[in-house]
Order: structure tokens, then sequence, then C-alpha cells
């Protein structure tokens, strides 16, 4: 499903107005203040029940047990929810952007699908076992297909259609490929289905520096696009009288995107319609600006990441519910809401 933005959103260039510039100012500091309160929240609740006290004293006064959960578990698990929340909303909308789908998500060319069958790869014939090994084995496999999508979409002459068809010819292939290797490997289907589901469980300090280095150049790299990608989105013929390098911006944007998409799901697994939902409803009140976009995106998806994951701490106590479960729920309502309001579900 390939959807041009309308045309009026794209032909929107100029300058916003003063005030305009202030809301969307101003609105960005709401969202970096509501962001500090989810976090904070993400580090005082969580499935086993402590007080504020204890809280503060496993921050600040390592108490053994409330310094255990709080420090070694909570804020690791905060810390890995800001990194790949932001990771997943910011190449959702450089994904967008360069397919010129507002639907599109890391799925979309296959990223997902090769982060996975690497995964499962490394279980059934290497024997990694634990998460630290699955990290490097997962983005691996999504930067290798990111490579592989590229080259079939046209490489020089790449275009949004060709991107797409190529990640959802690719990602077919081999979720095929990773059901067949889960059927017929049963310690691999038990090892995988945690995984898959997409959780901040695996959150420790050994995780973060992993993924950390490929976050920080993707997201430089990402927010260093909006201006060529602003004109990408307003169509070939336009960008090119604008004096866009259409070739270099794409190759740009998806190296963006497979390096935060590969980390974020090479740390976490694949959590679903984060890098979709965020990015759109942003759009939503920011315009088409990725300007204002790729900030806003980076900001509110850790937001949806770690308010998701508290609420699978808190509905299912003393267990939780993974993350990629509570935002596949809150997401697949969402998303067909925005298929039926845009009139999306046509080619």
């Amino acid at each position: 499903m390939l959807v041009d933005s309308p045309p009026e959103q794209r032909a929107e260039t100029a300058p916003a107005p003063p005030t305009r510039r202030a809301a969307r100012a101003l609105g960005l500091l709401l969202s970096v203040l509501l962001l500090v309160f989810v976090a904070l929240a993400s580090i005082a609740i969580g499935a086993k029940a402590l007080s504020p006290d204890q809280v503060w004293h496993g921050l600040f006064h390592d108490t053994g047990t409330y310094g255990d959960v709080v420090v070694d578990e909570r804020l690791s698990r905060t810390v890995l929810g800001l990194l790949v929340g932001a990771a997943l909303g910011l190449s959702g909308a450089v994904l967008q952007a360069l397919t010129r789908n507002p639907l599109a998500d890391p799925g979309l060319l296959g990223i997902n699908a090769g982060a996975s069958a690497a995964v499962v790869t490394a279980i059934t014939y290497a024997g990694v076992t634990s998460l630290t090994g699955y990290v490097w084995f997962a983005f691996l496999g999504a930067s290798a297909v990111g490579a592989l999508v590229w080259f079939l979409g046209g490489s020089r002459g790449a275009t949004p259609v060709r991107l797409a068809l190529a990640g959802t010819a690719i990602s077919a292939a081999l979720y095929g490929y990773l059901q067949a290797v889960m059927i017929m490997d049963g310690a691999a289907l038990a090892k995988m289905r945690f995984w898959t589901v997409g959780s901040l469980a695996s959150a420790g300090s050994s995780t973060i520096t992993q993924v950390l280095p490929f976050l920080a150049v993707g997201t430089v790299l990402a927010l260093a696009l909006a201006r060529p990608l602003n004109a990408v989105e307003m169509g070939d013929d336009t960008a090119r009288a604008l004096g866009a390098d259409l070739n270099r911006t794409r190759a740009l944007a998806m190296l963006a995107a497979v390096l935060l998409c590969g980390a974020a799901t090479a740390a976490c697994g694949p959590i679903v319609f984060v890098g979709l939902m965020v990015p759109h409803v942003v759009r939503s009140f920011t315009g088409p600006d990725l300007r204002w976009i790729l900030p806003y995106a980076t900001v509110l998806a850790p937001v949806l990441l770690l308010g998701a994951d508290v609420l699978g701490r808190v509905v299912a106590r003393p267990a939780e519910l993974q993350v990629g479960i509570v935002t596949a729920v809150i997401g697949g309502p969402v998303f067909i809401f925005l298929v039926r309001r845009r009139r999306t579900a046509q080619l």
C-alpha cells in the first residue's frame, strides 16, 4: 500500500509564521517535560511495588535489594526504553518520508524480518543463547537486508515504489524461512518466542553499551537529513528542481533507518506500531516539515514506549506483559482509525 502525502501537505515549504514556530517550540518543550515525567514513572513504578522512599534510597543510597531493583533493573530499563523509543520514532519518520507513505514503518523495508531471521539462525545453527549474543546477529541481519533492499530497489535509480516492493518481497521470504526453522527446531521456537514479542527486559549496561554507538550515529544522520528529505517528499521532479541529490539522500536515509531500526530491534526485538503511530500523529499538528517532525518523534516515541512498558508492568502484577504486546494492543485500533480517517486503504 503506497500512498503519497496530499498535495497541500507536500506544497508547504515556506517558513512557518513566527506564532506557529513559537507554538511548535512550546509544544516540543512540553513534550520533553512529559518525557521526563514518564521516565520518572518508569523508575518509580514496576511489577514489584515500592514506596517513593524506597525508590529514592534505591537510587541514591544503594540499600541492597532496593538498589538492585531500582538501579539494575528499572533505571537500565528506562534508559534503554528512551534510546529504543527515540530510534523507532525517528526511523519511522525517516522511512515515511523516504517512501512518501504515511503508513510506512521499519517492517516495510524488511529490517525487522532481517533481524529476526538472523537471530533464529544464530540460535539454531550457532548455538547462541544469550540476549547479548542476539544483539550482534540481529544488527547484522537488519543491515544485510537493508543493503539488499537498496540494491534490489534500484540502487542509483531507487524510487519509493521499488524500495517498498523489494522490502515486502524480502520480508515474505525471510518470514517463511523463520517459520520453517522454528517448526523444525522446538528449542529455537521456545527461545525465539520471548524475543519476537518485543521487550525491554533485556536492559542492562552491556546491551545499552553495544547499541548506543549505532543509535547515536543514526540519530545524528537522520536529524541532518531533515531538509533534503523535505524536498524528497515533494516528488522527484520538484526535489531535483530544488537541487536535491535524490540518490544520495535516499542512500543516507536508508543508512540512518537501518542503524536506528537495526540497533533497536537487536536490543529489544521487533516492537511494532511505535515507528508507525508517533510520526503520523506528530505530523497532524506540526505539518509536513521534517525539521519539526523528527525532533517531536524523537521525544514522543519514548513517551509511548515507556508508558506502554509501565502499563504492562502494572496490569499483570506480579508478572508483566511485554511492551511489544501492549503497543500492539494499542496500535491495532489506532492503525485502523488512521487508515479509515485518511482513506488510505487503496492502492
